[in-house]
């Protein structure tokens, strides 16, 4: 097809054998037509084998699409030319949904903005609402390690396009060898690459603004099947979404969050098997979908819960009315100032006269704990969301690091259910004008073994109203009688995000050299100056 500037895009059309017109499926997407984000859904045949025309198209610059790729820039305007034409394809009745995730995902965004009469359904899965907040960066920093990979994956593909064979074998070996303390091979070899915008534009301005679904979609009213993992680096935006459509929205809005990674959406999760009912349904779910919205089939679906979570620890599928959870515990932060060296020094201790009063009696009440980062040793990342590789890990040999500090409840008398935003509230300074601080909540088997279930991130100035407040991975999980719940806490998380110097991120190689040795102290009195906020919840 050609757009309305006259650019050509190619896509593949996969057609079931039927001679009635049927409805269309639209994925747009970078990456090459011929994968269709089969690393996480079914064959578009497959689709086609339930009564529909699957069309799988190189968004523009990408695969065989002529024109220049430039980073969403042309998706709004490519997207309504491209539903009018799969609209009045032969065989079609001009009703169109769209599927797919990641770029796929916002590619259906950018394309329901335009309001396009044949656009009837959507199923955004693993997207940004905000591209700042819910992609680029997460609580003021950059999300180095996801960002990074993705610009060179893109940069790759862009050298092998244009058949430099000498840019594509550098970035090929750079992306199995992320360089991350040597970013400039980006700058390099891809001048033109998104990433550099997005590092100079640090703050929430225009610039986001104007590149945002968010601030385009305002006007829009589609059924939408929001779809999210707990581990996807991208949940923030698939929330944001869905909340935001769910309160204005008079059209069904769906939500199913698993427990995968960005891909694969198994039941295998880092180091955990959550088990067979962690399979992805997606496919299935998805056909039911557009069966009721694009063949106005009476599926049922339109009397079932809106919301599925899958809930961790139980390894079980919920469903809820909302997800407005306002039943929070707090834990209050106590130590006797080892945290960063004994694992008996850092308290947990529940807001409750019963429980403080159990708390071990050689806790000094207003003591802090001092915790040191060190530009040569920083905290490494492992699993979460925003590393790589995702998902849950046992991080014991991370919590024996002296550069983390640890604070562990006592034994659970009963499970505890959460679901929904956890919140770590620290009262910390530091010693220099810029700071980090990440936050890593987990679960403590009675052998010692530690596994994460969330986590979350802050970019601090010295400047950063106190109590610093961390917004951790929205979650729901299930911890276990006899577990206990540990906090770790730390100023680093690399390269998961860029390191801070002391004076900002070390985006480059001089700021890395500049690079200053940071000391946090963390008043822990066990008042509640520092403290967890956990969404509890209480089921039959």
């Amino acid at each position: 097809m050609y757009t309305r500037d006259g650019v050509r895009l190619d896509a593949d059309i996969y057609r079931p054998d039927a001679t009635e017109n049927l409805p269309v499926l639209l994925m747009r997407q970078p990456y090459g037509r011929a994968i269709a984000s089969t690393v996480v859904y079914a064959h578009p045949s497959w689709y086609a084998g339930h009564g529909y025309i699957v069309v799988v198209q190189d968004v523009r610059g990408r695969g065989t699409s002529a024109g220049e790729f430039k980073l969403f820039a042309h998706e709004i305007a490519d997207g309504e030319d491209t539903i009018y034409w799969a609209a009045h394809l032969p065989g079609s009745n001009g009703k169109v949904g769209m599927y797919g995730f990641s770029y796929q995902g916002m590619t259906q965004l950018y394309a329901a903005a335009a309001k396009p009469s044949a656009l009837k359904t959507i199923c955004p899965a693993m997207i940004a609402y905000d591209l700042y907040t819910d992609w680029a960066y997460e609580g003021g920093a950059f999300c180095l390690q996801t960002n990074l990979a993705w610009a060179i994956q893109l940069a790759t593909e862009t050298a092998r396009l244009r058949g430099d064979q000498t840019a594509y074998q550098a970035l090929f070996a750079a992306f199995r060898n992320l360089p991350v303390n040597n970013p400039e091979v980006l700058q390099q070899l891809a001048p033109e690459s998104f990433y550099h915008e997005w590092v100079a534009h640090p703050q929430p301005n225009t610039y986001w603004e104007e590149l945002s679904p968010k601030y385009h979609l305002q006007a829009v009213d589609l059924p939408m099947f929001h779809i999210g993992g707990w581990f996807d680096t991208y949940l923030r935006g698939t929330l944001h979404l869905y909340k935001d459509m769910a309160a204005r929205s008079t059209k069904p809005q769906h939500l199913l969050v698993a427990p995968w990674i960005h891909l694969p959406w198994s039941r295998k999760v880092g180091e955990v098997d959550f088990g067979a009912k962690a399979g992805s349904p997606v496919d299935r779910m998805q056909i039911r979908w557009f069966d009721q919205f694009l063949k106005e089939a009476d599926t049922g679906l339109l009397q079932e819960s809106s919301i599925c979570l899958f809930e961790m620890g139980s390894n079980i599928w919920r469903t809820f009315p909302s997800l407005n959870i306002a039943n929070q515990k707090s834990y209050f932060l106590s130590t006797t100032g080892l945290a960063s060296i004994r694992e008996d020094s850092g308290t947990l201790i529940q807001n409750s006269s019963t429980e403080r009063s159990r708390s071990p009696k050689s806790k000094i009440q207003n003591s802090f704990d001092a915790l040191v980062h060190d530009p040569w040793r920083p905290a490494p990342s492992l699993g979460g969301h925003a590393a790589i590789p995702a998902g849950v890990f046992e991080r014991s040999h991370i919590d024996g690091r002296s550069d983390v500090l640890t604070y562990t409840s006592q034994p659970l008398i009963e499970d505890l259910h959460l679901l929904g935003d956890v919140v770590v509230e620290i009262d910390c300074t530091a010693d220099q004008p810029s700071y980090d601080v990440c936050a890593v909540l987990s679960e403590l088997h009675p052998d010692g073994r530690v596994f994460n279930f969330t986590q979350g991130y802050v970019h601090c100035q010295r400047e950063t109203p106190i109590p610093i407040k961390i917004q951790l991975q929205t979650t729901c999980v299930r911890i276990a009688k006899g577990n206990a719940l540990r906090l770790s806490l730390s100023a680093a998380c690399f390269p998961a995000y860029a390191m801070n110097s002391g004076n900002g991120a070390v985006m480059n190689s001089t700021q890395l050299l500049n690079a200053q040795i940071i000391t946090l102290t963390v008043s822990c009195s066990g008042d509640g100056s520092s403290q967890i906020l956990l969404p509890v919840i209480s089921l039959p």
